[in-house]
């Protein structure tokens, strides 16, 4: 067999491995629930309008490169090929630690302590939370505060020798200290530490912790609200938990990471129609229990769902933003949880909780000036005004200032919130944001609105 042949089978067989692929795409569906987002769709000629889609040689790009056959387990073998070969990740949303441990890329900047938030937006956070407790105890609820911690703040020690974190304090830890001792604050990290286990309590291919982290997280809870906790029954381990960083880099594998199950008979039922837990909203009764249960959560709040579940006549899961409290008290909820994870404490001076601001009376200061640097936006929101918007430097003397809004001859107390969507500055961040509700009957005119900015020296400036 001369040269030619073998050059031109070389190039026979390498053109044909190159197009299954694309022959096979219509048969072999992609899927790519593991990557945490939506495939593309198929682009378009023309756009919805009738018009010419300038766009669609880059947009049938980036549809082939998703959709081509076999792509999970191409993508499969790539993670395994440099996470073996190089130590390293194919996705930067995924950490390659030690021993097979996988960590989430977006809680780099907590590990390292860089980036972290400045001490006015610690204590923008601390005076909004202590607002939301207030309201709760007016309404007769009882509040906890918690944050679930990153994996990598409770075990570190799997995490590459490479990430070396910076000589100062955490959010989490600036955040924990800001609280006064009578503040109802979970310390779910101490938590974690302080829990006896030779298992541990956070998956090992996945952001989360298992089903005995939640557990041991539930315990604490009720221990705090002086609610007998569910009982464990016995735990079984089994190796069958896809974890989602794995699905992430190797999503055609099969699920190996341990998860911790209880042989417990739960009593509770669903309200309603219940598709997951990752559901935005998920309400539960149980017979026989007492209290009415509100808990605001993310996706760690997903596998504690069961254990408070319950233990609670009535139980509602959301993960809606902003956090509606409108409904607190009365025949509403007497027991309000908000769980929020460390990588997005910063989402606390984001948005204002949904109810009414509370009416400021005796207003009192040393010192008052007058600055014309702000910005200030207002819309309806159901039975709502949502006044909302941001103030210059020249606002604050310190790092501890409380806003306030006055509309129609009524102060009120905003929450140190910087509503970044509404002002069209999405992902921007900002310490001088103020926003509030006021009910609608409230009435008069909006169009002449002060705000004023009260710091802890004493010091005040106002819009007007």
């Amino acid at each position: 067999m001369n040269k030619n042949t073998l050059y031109k089978i070389y190039s026979a067989v390498f053109i044909g491995i190159c197009l299954v692929p694309s022959v096979f795409m219509p048969f072999v569906k992609s899927d790519a629930s593991g990557e945490k987002r939506r495939l593309s769709d198929a682009p378009k000629i023309k756009n919805d309008d009738g018009k010419i889609n300038f766009e669609y040689c880059d947009e049938f790009e980036t549809y082939f490169s998703e959709h081509f056959a076999f792509r999970q387990q191409l993508v499969t073998l790539d993670g395994r090929f440099k996470s073996t070969v190089f130590g390293t990740s194919p996705n930067k949303d995924v950490i390659k630690g030690k021993y097979g441990w996988l960590y989430y890329g977006e809680t780099v900047n907590d590990f390292l302590n860089i980036d972290t938030l400045s001490d006015r937006g610690i204590n923008n956070i601390k005076n909004n939370l202590e607002m939301m407790n207030e309201y709760c105890k007016q309404n007769n609820a009882q509040f906890i505060f918690t944050i679930a911690p990153n994996k990598n703040s409770v075990y570190p020690e799997y995490m590459p020798f490479n990430y070396s974190p910076a000589e100062n304090k955490d959010n989490y830890e600036k955040l924990s200290e800001s609280f006064e001792e009578d503040f109802p604050y979970c310390d779910m990290k101490a938590v974690i530490m302080n829990t006896d286990s030779n298992i541990p309590l956070y998956h090992k291919k996945d952001t989360h912790w298992n089903n005995l982290g939640a557990y041991a997280g539930h315990a604490r809870l009720m221990e705090m609200l002086g609610k007998e906790k569910c009982p464990s029954g016995s735990w079984t381990v089994r190796n069958d938990h896809k974890g989602d960083l794995a699905d992430m880099i190797y999503p055609s594998e099969k699920p190996d990471d341990t998860q911790i199950y209880s042989d417990y008979e739960y009593k509770y039922q669903y309200l309603g129609r219940f598709m997951a837990f990752d559901d935005m909203s998920i309400k539960t009764f149980c017979e026989g229990k007492n209290g009415n249960l509100l808990m605001y959560r993310d996706s760690y709040g997903e596998a504690i769902i069961p254990f408070m579940a319950e233990c609670f006549g009535s139980a509602e899961f959301t993960r809606t933003v902003p956090y509606r409290m409108d409904g607190i008290g009365e025949n509403g909820a007497d027991t309000v949880i908000l769980e929020i994870v460390e990588r997005n404490i910063s989402d606390l001076q984001k948005y204002a909780p949904l109810m009414p601001a509370p009416v400021a009376e005796n207003l009192s200061f040393k010192t008052l000036e007058v600055c014309n640097d702000i910005t200030v936006k207002h819309e309806e929101n159901g039975n709502y005004i949502h006044i909302f918007g941001e103030l210059g430097k020249d606002f604050f003397t310190g790092n501890n200032t409380k806003i306030f809004v006055t509309a129609n001859g009524i102060t009120y107390r905003a929450f140190n919130a910087f509503e970044d969507k509404l002002l069209e500055r999405e992902e921007e961040t900002s310490d001088n944001g103020f926003s509030l509700y006021i009910p609608k009957d409230s009435g008069g005119n909006l169009e002449n609105i002060t705000v004023i900015a009260v710091n802890d020296d004493g010091s005040a400036v106002s819009s007007q």
